[in-house]
């Protein structure tokens, strides 16, 4: 860049000596320095495009980025449900998050609020611009373009799904930020409004021509109905209350995905095995409907903290950090039977093989399974690869199945059809499950919601439907508490659940840099 600059010195120098004649610089005058990328000189050609989508789906991979030493951004969502507690405590802000003594200076929700909004920030730019570049036949189509518009819609959503349900009022950006923007500090928006944005963003995607599915981990037609869904549940709960109208709404979208798999088992369905969940080579298939990608090349799979600690279970030896396990309560409290508990069949292993394909010993206590890569690690009498290319599963087919369960009980009472969703659900548990005829519609929503807490625990999903409901699993009584009140049994607690624990603070020094973000939410 230096000979770059001392030849452009050169040129000036030249035509100063010649007095600027008519035609000697003109062309040096006009010439684009072209390492000086803007968006206005970037966003050309399709290729552009493909990369400004590629940049958004990057974003989200914030989800295991570090928050400080052995943590990482996913344990926000863990450590406070009460599901899970630590082997370790050298760090403070993860140690306030399971005591739920957190505040606005917690590093954990500083990076969710910046690695959301970096999402939403890529989107909104692939979204002004791509509508821009021409995308011309025979290497480019507009029904290209169109699919490249869906997905930033959909990945927008899911970031700010996500952040409306941390903060609640958030502020709405829907176009590309300057320092010269007039709403360069944007105040909050009612989320009412960034839900609409939300259910307008995935309509589209879902109307964008996007595959019906794709092993690629690309957003997909199945992926966009999911997550619409997921949110339509979500506003039927609490905050927004919206009741029977949107029951029947993520009902009915759920269905769509359910008939879909009726009629194309093999391409989306559950897994015989849980151990299929978790097995590398079949990432974006059958079961995942939409997962974080993730591959040693560029990163490898955030979830070590889930690994005990410094205990020999990877090729690796002694390590991990066990800064999340899950507590002995939760993991006692699933059926006798329940095939999620058995050791290296479900979610939770108690044994394991020393250096990964050794001589098996016992771990003295459950830990995690659900993330934990074989292929990478080893197994028995087999070496691990030693690189972990496992996904993190945003959203699994038993979560549809489950989410019209719930929303078809709402509307009145338990259907054939919403017990046969739930049922396929917990036959995989290898338990028995009730008849039919056995359920009321108050007995069946429980039924449902402990297949919740027990089929997604540790992906975090349990806090958001914690906030939705009110309600709390009770690893005692096997029933559900009210919120409000509620003491998570995990080690060193001790706070119980209080009503400012609905949201998440925003961060100190975001407010600090934006005024217009106040008031800090009620309680911090």
């Amino acid at each position: 860049m230096k000979l770059y600059n001392l030849k452009n010195v050169a040129k000036i120098l030249l035509c100063g000596s010649i007095l600027l004649g008519p035609t000697g610089c003109s062309d040096f005058l006009d010439e684009k320095d072209p390492s000086n990328l803007t968006p206005e000189s970037f966003y050309t050609i399709p290729d552009h495009a493909e990369a400004a989508v590629a940049a958004t789906y990057a974003g989200l991979r914030f989800y295991g980025d570090g928050a400080g030493i052995f943590s990482a951004n996913w344990q926000m969502l863990e450590a406070v449900t009460g599901t899970a507690t630590t082997e370790t405590g050298q760090n403070s802000d993860l140690n306030n998050l399971y005591s739920l003594t957190y505040d606005g200076n917690t590093a954990h929700i500083n990076n969710w609020y910046n690695g959301l909004y970096k999402i939403i920030a890529n989107a909104n730019l692939a979204l002004e611009k791509i509508p821009t570049i021409p995308f011309l036949p025979p290497t480019a189509t507009e029904a290209q373009k169109t699919k490249l518009l869906g997905e930033a819609r959909f990945l927008r959503a899911w970031a700010y799904f996500n952040a409306v349900r941390l903060w609640g009022d958030i502020p709405l950006i829907t176009t590309p930020q300057t320092a010269n923007s007039t709403d360069f500090m944007p105040s909050r928006t009612p989320q009412e409004e960034v839900y609409k944005l939300i259910v307008e963003d995935l309509l589209a995607a879902e109307a964008a021509g996007l595959p019906v599915t794709d092993v690629s981990g690309r957003a997909t037609q199945i992926a966009a109905k999911s997550l619409l869904a997921k949110v339509y549940l979500t506003m039927a709960g609490f905050p927004l209350s919206k009741g029977a109208t949107h029951y029947k709404l993520a009902a009915d979208k759920a269905l769509e995905v359910i008939n879909y798999s009726k009629a194309n088992p093999s391409t989306l369905n559950l897994f015989s095995t849980y151990k299929e969940v978790h097995q590398e080579s079949l990432k974006n298939r059958v079961e995942h409907i939409f997962m974080i990608q993730y591959n040693i090349a560029v990163a490898s799979n955030p979830l070590g903290d889930y690994l005990p600690n410094f205990k020999p279970v990877t090729y690796a030896g002694p390590g991990g950090t066990g800064s999340t396990v899950p507590t002995r309560s939760f993991y006692a409290s699933y059926d006798t039977g329940d095939l999620r508990t058995v050791d290296q069949e479900g979610w939770f292993y108690t044994t394991y093989f020393t250096n990964g394909n050794g001589a098996k010993f016992d771990l003295g206590a459950p830990y995690v399974f659900k993330h934990f890569n074989q292929t990478a690690n080893g197994t028995q009498g087999v070496p691990g690869t030693q690189f972990n290319n496992l996904n993190v599963p945003l959203i699994r087919y038993a979560e549809v199945l489950l989410i019209f369960a719930e929303a078809q009980n709402e509307l009145g009472a338990p259907t054939q059809e919403a017990y046969d969703a739930y049922k396929k659900v917990h036959d995989r548990s290898k338990l028995t499950t009730p008849g039919f005829a056995t359920f009321t519609q108050s007995s069946f929503r429980d039924a449902v919601l402990r297949e919740r807490w027990y089929e997604f625990a540790y992906e975090g999903i349990t806090w958001f439907d914690m906030v939705r409901l009110r309600k709390v699993f009770n690893e005692k009584t096997k029933g559900f508490d009210a919120f409000i009140g509620h003491l998570n049994l995990n080690v060193g607690s001790g706070v119980a659940l209080q009503a400012k624990h609905l949201l998440f603070p925003l961060g100190i020094q975001e407010m600090k840099n934006n005024p217009k973000l106040t008031p800090q939410n009620p309680g911090y």
